[in-house]
C-alpha cells in the first residue's frame, strides 16, 4: 500500500468542512486510505464517514475536457532533437477555437463578435517572438522554452509549436506555431462600498501590433481632489530586441516605497532572460514622484515628499556561447548581474530628522550571481480556467553582495551587504506542485551585524482533484520571518502578501512573523455568456511579536471568509473577484467584516529564472 500523504488527508478534512458530501479521487495514482492506521479515532461511524467521503471522489474520463496536453514542457519535442528546421508556418486559431485541437471551434455569438471587433496577432509580431529559426538544429528546450515565452505575452491566450515530421525527409523538420489572441479591448473595476471606486480600460495589442494603451481612474469621496487619473503606453518587444518599453503617468499611484499615494512620471525598460540560452538580461527605471497631502489629514500627520529614482541593471549568461554552438542540451546555468539605483529626495518629509526605513536618500551597488536549472511543466487550474500554465521545477539560487548608503540631513550611514535567495521548485508525479524558498541578508557596520534578517516559507499547490464535473485545487502558503538588530529597515507588517488576506493596517507590527494561508478552489463546468466560476473559501492566520518581544506573546490576527472568481478566458479582462472578509480579532482602525469587489485581479503564475539584484524584501 502505498505510504500515507498527509496532504491528501489536509484535502479530505478541507472538503469535509466545506460541507461537501464527498471528495476526489487523486489524479494519477488511485491511492486508498487505510484509515485505522491513521488512529484517528475507532468510532466505526466516524470510519465509515471517512470511507465514504474518499468513495465518493471519481475520475470522469469521460469529461470532454480532461485530454490535456500536460508534461514537462519539452517531452514532445526530444524525439525531434537535432534534426534541421526546414520551415515555420504561423497560423491563428479564431475566437471559439482552441490551440489543442487546432479547430475554429464553435461560431457562436460571441465568438463572432469578438472575430468582427478583434484585430488578430499580426505573424511578422509573432515571428519577432520567436527565437527558432528556419536551417538550424531543432533543440527541444529551446523550442519548449518559445512556446512557453509565447504564452507569457499579455495578448496571446494560448500557444502551441508542433513539430511536422516530411516524408522521405528524416533528417528535416517543419514547425508550425498556433496561437490564440485574446481580446485585447477590456478594462476592470474594484470599489470599497461607493466611496472608493477605480478602474481602469485598455487596449492591449493596439492594431495587432503587441502595443498596449491604458487609462485609469478613481473616485474616492475623502480625497481631495475627488478624481485621479493615469495612463501609459507599452511597447512589447521594440524593434525585436525582447526589451517591453513602458512610459507612464499617474496621479494616484500607490508608491511601493512610501506606501503613500502620489503623482508619478516615469520611463520603464525591461528585458527578461527569455530562456536559458539567452545571453543579457536587464532592465531601467527612471521616475519622478511626489506625494501631497490629498485626504486632508493634519500637516502634523501628512509626509509630503518628492523624490528622483534612476534604477539599472544588466547581466549576462556566462558560458552561453559554447552552449548555443553545440546546440547543448545542459541546462545548468550561471548568470552574473550588477545593479546601481539611486533615489534622491527633493523634499523631505518635515517629521524625518534622521535615518528612516523610507525617507532618506539612499544609493546601492549590487552585484549578484545566480546559479539555476529551471525546467517548465504545463498544466492548467492553478490560477487560470482551464488554458495552458507554465510552472517551474529545478532550483535558482541567488548570492548577492555589494555597498549600501544612505544619508539624511548629513548623516550618512554606509555599510556592505549580503544576502542569500533560494528557491526550489518541486513538481511530483501525481501533480502537486511545491516552492520551497529563503531569503536571508544583512549589513555590516563598525564590525556588528545590523538590519539581518530571514524569510522562510513554502507555497504548494494539490495534484488536480474531482468531484464529478467540478475541479478542485488547494493553495497551501506558509512563511516565518525574523527581523533582528533593526536599525533602518522597517518592522515586519502585515498588510502584505505575507499577511492574512484583506488585512489593510499597519498598525500591527513587529520584529517575528509567522503566517499561514489555506484555500481550497472549485471549478465548474457551468459557463454563462462565456465566462467561468471557481468559489472558493480561505482561510488565513498570524502571529507577530513585537520588537524585544518573546514569540511566545506574539499577538494573532485572523481573516476568514470566501467568493467567487468569475473569467471568460477569450478575453483579456482580468479576473473577476467577489470576497468576502470576516476578521474574528481586529485592530481598532480597521473593519471586521467587508466585502470587496475587484474586476482586475491578474491571476497568472509568475517566474523568470533571473531577477536584478535586491537586497532582501521582506513586506
Amino acid at each position: 500500500m502505498a505510504a500515507i500523504n498527509p496532504y491528501k488527508i489536509f484535502l479530505l478534512f478541507c472538503c469535509l468542512m466545506a460541507g461537501r458530501d464527498g471528495m476526489a479521487q487523486i489524479v494519477g495514482k488511485a491511492d486508498t486510505i487505510n484509515f485505522k492506521k491513521l488512529h484517528f479515532t475507532n468510532s466505526k461511524f466516524i470510519n465509515n464517514l471517512f470511507r465514504q467521503a474518499v468513495n465518493s471522489v471519481s475520475r470522469n474520463p469521460g469529461d470532454d475536457n480532461y485530454g490535456w496536453d500536460i508534461g514537462k514542457s519539452e517531452a514532445p519535442y526530444l524525439k525531434y532533437q537535432g534534426k534541421v528546421i526546414r520551415n515555420i508556418d504561423i497560423q491563428t486559431i479564431p475566437f471559439g477555437g482552441s490551440v489543442k485541437d487546432k479547430s475554429k471551434g464553435k461560431k457562436n455569438f460571441t465568438s463572432r463578435v469578438g472575430n468582427k471587433l478583434h484585430t488578430n496577432t499580426k505573424q511578422f509580431v509573432i515571428k519577432d517572438n520567436l527565437f527558432i529559426r528556419e536551417n538550424t538544429p531543432l533543440n527541444a528546450y529551446m523550442v519548449a522554452d518559445n512556446e512557453r515565452y509565447l504564452r507569457s505575452r499579455e495578448y496571446i491566450q494560448d500557444a502551441r509549436i508542433e513539430v511536422v515530421p516530411i516524408k522521405g525527409n528524416p533528417d528535416s523538420v517543419d514547425i508550425r506555431v498556433y496561437t490564440k489572441d485574446l481580446f485585447s479591448i477590456a478594462g476592470g473595476a474594484a470599489s470599497d462600498a461607493f466611496n472608493h471606486i477605480n478602474g481602469n480600460i485598455y487596449e492591449a495589442n493596439l492594431a495587432g501590433m503587441a502595443q498596449r494603451i491604458e487609462f485609469n481612474g478613481l473616485f474616492d469621496y475623502n480625497r481631495s481632489p475627488n478624481f485621479g487619473y493615469g495612463g501609459l503606453y507599452r511597447k512589447l518587444n521594440v524593434l525585436h530586441s525582447y526589451i517591453d518599453a513602458t512610459i507612464g503617468y499617474n496621479t494616484m499611484n500607490i508608491s511601493p516605497y512610501t506606501r503613500e499615494e502620489e503623482t508619478t512620471q516615469y520611463l520603464s525598460l525591461t528585458r527578461n532572460l527569455v530562456s536559458p540560452y539567452s545571453r543579457f538580461a536587464g532592465g531601467l527605471v527612471l521616475s519622478h514622484n511626489e506625494a501631497y497631502n490629498i485626504y486632508h489629514s493634519p500637516e502634523n500627520i501628512i509626509y509630503k515628499y518628492s523624490y528622483d529614482l534612476f534604477d539599472g541593471w544588466a547581466g549576462y549568461n556566462l558560458g552561453i556561447k559554447k552552449l548555443t554552438a553545440k546546440n547543448n542540451t545542459i541546462r545548468d546555468r550561471h548568470f552574473l548581474a550588477f545593479r546601481f539605483y539611486d533615489r534622491n529626495f527633493n523634499l523631505l518629509p518635515k517629521q524625518v530628522t534622521t535615518f528612516d526605513p523610507v525617507f532618506n536618500n539612499s544609493r546601492a551597488y549590487l552585484a549578484q550571481f545566480t546559479f539555476f536549472r529551471q525546467e517548465y511543466f504545463k498544466t492548467q487550474y492553478i490560477y487560470g480556467f482551464g488554458t495552458t500554465e507554465d510552472l517551474p521545477y529545478g532550483y535558482n539560487i541567488s548570492l548577492t553582495g555589494g555597498w549600501h548608503e544612505q544619508w539624511i540631513n548629513k548623516q550618512s550611514l554606509q555599510r556592505p551587504y549580503a544576502g542569500l535567495n533560494v528557491n526550489h521548485y518541486i513538481t511530483t508525479k501525481g501533480g502537486d506542485f511545491i516552492q520551497l524558498y529563503l531569503r536571508t541578508g544583512a549589513f555590516m557596520h563598525d564590525g556588528q551585524i545590523q538590519d539581518a534578517s530571514y524569510l522562510v516559507g513554502a507555497t504548494a499547490w494539490s495534484r488536480l482533484l474531482f468531484l464529478g464535473s467540478t475541479k478542485i485545487r488547494q493553495y497551501i502558503n506558509t512563511s516565518y520571518t525574523h527581523l533582528y538588530d533593526r536599525v533602518t529597515y522597517a518592522p515586519l507588517r502585515l498588510d502584505n502578501d505575507y499577511g492574512p488576506r484583506g488585512f489593510l493596517t499597519d498598525s500591527a507590527y513587529g520584529s517575528r512573523r509567522l503566517s499561514v494561508q489555506l484555500e481550497t478552489e472549485f471549478y465548474f463546468k457551468f459557463k454563462f455568456l462565456g465566462f467561468q466560476f471557481a468559489p472558493f473559501p480561505y482561510g488565513d492566520l498570524s502571529l507577530i511579536s513585537g520588537e524585544h518581544q518573546q514569540f511566545s506573546n506574539a499577538s494573532l490576527y485572523t481573516s476568514l471568509g470566501g467568493g467567487v472568481r468569475a473569467r471568460n478566458p477569450n478575453l483579456v479582462f482580468e479576473t473577476i473577484e467577489i470576497r468576502a472578509f470576516f476578521f474574528p480579532v481586529a485592530p481598532a482602525n480597521m473593519k471586521g467584516f467587508k466585502v470587496v469587489v475587484n474586476a482586475n485581479i491578474k491571476y497568472k503564475y509568475s517566474s523568470n529564472y533571473i531577477t536584478a539584484p535586491n537586497l532582501v524584501q521582506l513586506n
